[in-house]
């Protein structure tokens, strides 16, 4: 634990590598900092003193107004393909890296600052963020983290009492985000596209001894490397799949070598279930729609393969073809993640031949009747085991249209089958299915209410309850429910 009234101690791992990795600086001051809110359990597990995190001094570290002696703070350089298209130069454009903090068990963990003003990469913008995405970011992140899904966490959001140019003045903020690290498909493109090979080498070490340290004496490094990250994302795009979440700007810098989700800015939740939903006000070809999201996984992690290939081996043909055959087991990766989570959402056991079509039939009459994704899973757990006061029950707030009927028959019959204790499978339904989730409309209110009234009651309060999504509470039937068609937020915005 860090002493009382003192800042954290923070290691500098990432700044060790060559400076061509990142720029050195030290965030923008900011007029008149205010806490908004700090992650207490995150502190804790971090070993860090929330009390001073909250203080003025605290504050004021957040902000990035006082640098903790013998800090290394950086911008770090990226690239990326965007929406398609490669950038060869992006960077955190309003990031910055004060360090690395360790948790109780040894692991290694950046702390970044969002909005903490221009770097190299700004492009001209000013490198700070308004208050509204910096809020979007904790909420649903810290969303993401209580529902068991990979991400980056919010440690602070802190005032910066100045205000930020968009469309209007809006109140600026900065989010004190926490991740096992920011290195990107992007870090390796960036490098690659310069050709630099003593780069590549140098990242992927430190990658593998950072994330993958069991791989750190393979044979073939470059190839462990791309092994564990495929591996790792067809992981976690099968959780936003099982769970209807919608990142909405799957760019390759914005997928992490670590298997985290970062970038909360057009993401969203899926209320009626389609496929081919898209929030993002950006993507107008559907690019990151719902239904598309493994496939432009799997085309990230080509591009990410490519970007490795002069390192994987001297003969470049050899390289292509390792490259390839391990692009080519992210389908299985996914497909074996995903079935198994959709079986613990249904309750299924040994997967036997008529599943699938099972499975199928389900997911088509959600998107006849326009079912919403989250609930319908979760009315599904209590019709596994009905039960008479079953305090977990959603009955009263939300039923299946009697469509679902023929459905709900052929699966009771496929549940049958496996001699398995109903509580106990209904038990393990309601771990696999949430009942409150950061729903965009939710969200949405709760960003007017802080910007345009100073008001952060619905922000507290929805972070409060998403912290136990699984767990049904009637008094909060509110924030369980679908949207009405006057709440129904149709687009979600870039947070720059």
């Amino acid at each position: 634990m860090t002493p009382t009234g003192t800042p954290p101690t923070l290691e500098h791992t990432f700044a060790e590598l060559p400076e061509r990795f990142y720029q050195r600086l030290e965030p923008t001051p900011v007029a008149a900092p205010a806490p908004i809110r700090v992650n207490r359990a995150l502190a804790q597990r971090l070993g860090l003193d929330a009390d001073w995190l909250s203080s003025p001094a605290g504050t004021e570290w957040l902000a990035g107004n006082a640098i903790t002696p013998g800090s290394h703070p950086l911008a770090a350089a990226y690239a990326g393909h965007q929406f398609g298209g490669f950038n060869p130069q992006l960077g955190d454009g309003r990031a910055i890296l004060l360090g690395e903090l360790r948790d109780g068990e040894g692991r290694l963990f950046d702390l970044q600052l969002k909005g903490a003003g221009p770097t190299r990469w700004s492009r001209g913008g000013d490198g700070r963020s308004p208050l509204g995405p910096v809020l979007r970011e904790y909420i649903v992140s810290e969303a993401m983290a209580a529902l068991g899904v990979p991400t980056t966490r919010a440690l602070a959001a802190v005032a910066s009492g100045e205000p930020v140019m968009r469309d209007r003045a809006l109140p600026g903020a900065i989010l004190a985000r926490v991740a096992s690290s920011h290195l990107r498909i992007g870090s390796v493109e960036y490098l690659s596209s310069r050709k630099d090979t003593e780069g590549l080498h140098l990242l992927v070490d430190y990658t593998l001894q950072r994330h993958f340290p069991e791989q750190t004496t393979a044979e073939n490094p470059a190839l462990a490397l791309l092994n564990a990250v495929i591996q790792a994302q067809a992981r976690l795009i099968s959780q936003w799949q099982l769970l209807g979440f919608i990142h909405g700007v799957m760019n390759t810098d914005n997928m992490l070598l670590c298997g985290e989700t970062i970038d909360y800015g057009p993401c969203a939740f899926m209320d009626a279930f389609n496929p081919d939903t898209v929030f993002s006000s950006i993507d107008h070809g559907g690019r990151y729609a719902y239904r598309n999201q493994p496939g432009i996984a799997h085309w990230n992690l080509a591009s990410l393969a490519q970007a490795l290939v002069p390192v994987l081996h001297n003969d470049a043909e050899q390289a292509v073809a390792l490259a390839q055959a391990a692009v080519d087991t992210f389908s299985d990766h996914f497909l074996q993640a995903h079935t198994e989570g959709l079986n613990a959402k249904l309750g299924l056991g040994e997967p036997q031949a008529d599943d699938a079509a099972l499975i199928e039939q389900l997911y088509t009459l959600m998107a006849e009747h326009a079912t919403d994704f989250t609930l319908t899973f979760r009315r599904l757990a209590d019709l596994a085991h009905p039960v008479p006061g079953n305090p977990q029950a959603i009955g009263e707030v939300y039923k299946l249209p009697n469509a679902f009927d023929p459905w709900l028959a052929q699966w009771r019959e496929r549940l049958a089958r496996e001699a398995c204790d109903p509580q106990q499978r209904q038990t393990a339904m309601y771990r696999a299915n949430p009942v409150f989730i950061a729903r965009n409309h939710l969200v949405e209110a709760a960003l007017a209410a802080a910007t345009d009234n100073a008001d952060f009651a619905p922000f507290h309060t929805l972070v409060e309850r998403l912290a136990a999504p699984t767990q049904w509470q009637p008094a909060s039937r509110a924030l369980a429910l679908p949207p009405e068609e006057g709440q129904r937020v149709y687009q979600t915005f870039c947070g720059t």
